[in-house]
């Protein structure tokens, strides 16, 4: 915790040219720490708790992270994306609040109020969890290799201009701008088992030969008949 806070005032300082006056939190022991405590008293900043089990006391971020919470769950259960990808929601929610107008600024919004002179995005937003593809530029590539890589869209990232995306099958995640996204079709989204689908969608054609009157059924009737039955068997 100590080496965030040093990482985020610095930043502050210097994105913003302004210096953090007052530092409210709960009383938990990362804040508490020697070295935290000296941070804080050589750079003039005012360390405020809150009174043991009175959260209300610090309600402005109780708040602004029950809002991400609710953000980082929304976007999770709508793309039916695993719990252990919250860290990539958890951001990808944050970008979303900074880029949406807010009630408490007057329906401004926070990203024009810190860089009123950008634009709003910097590539078009997309649906997290959605499916995208990604170019493949893997050298030794031949005329018949695979194109792109099936990915899932999991949010931007601060250090490049391009979209996150991570592939199970490579394990791995990739930063490109040349993605190329399927909007209406989320990754995890659930899809009928092969059991399901075949029982629904087989349709055996059951064709009788012509045959004389009072003449016996021709053989391979036979072995048809008994080919549908093994084939329904293995159905269920």
């Amino acid at each position: 915790m100590f080496s965030i806070f040093q990482i985020f005032y610095n930043e502050i300082k210097n994105q913003f040219g302004i210096s953090i006056r007052i530092l409210r939190s709960d009383n938990g022991r990362e804040y508490l720490s020697h070295s935290f405590q000296n941070f804080i008293a050589s750079h003039g900043i005012l360390h405020q708790t809150s009174c043991a089990y009175t959260p209300q006391q610090n309600g402005v971020a109780e708040r602004k992270n029950r809002h991400h919470v609710e953000t980082t769950r929304t976007i999770l259960i709508h793309g039916d994306v695993p719990q252990h990808s919250w860290g990539d929601a958890v951001l990808s929610a944050c970008y979303l609040i900074n880029h949406m107008p807010s009630s408490i600024l007057d329906d401004k919004i926070p990203h024009f109020i810190l860089f009123p002179h950008d634009s709003l995005y910097s590539l078009p937003p997309k649906g997290f969890g959605s499916t995208c593809f990604v170019h493949n530029v893997s050298p030794g590539l031949d005329k018949l290799s695979p194109m792109s890589h099936k990915c899932i869209f999991l949010g931007f990232t601060r250090s490049q201009k391009g979209y996150k995306c991570f592939s199970p099958s490579l394990n791995c995640y990739f930063i490109f701008a040349d993605v190329t996204f399927s909007d209406s079709s989320l990754y995890f989204k659930f899809c009928p088992s092969p059991s399901m689908s075949s029982s629904n969608q087989v349709n055996i054609p059951l064709v009788v030969p012509s045959a004389p009157k009072d003449s016996p059924p021709p053989p391979t009737l036979q072995v048809y008949c008994c080919l549908l039955i093994v084939h329904q068997m293995t159905l269920f």
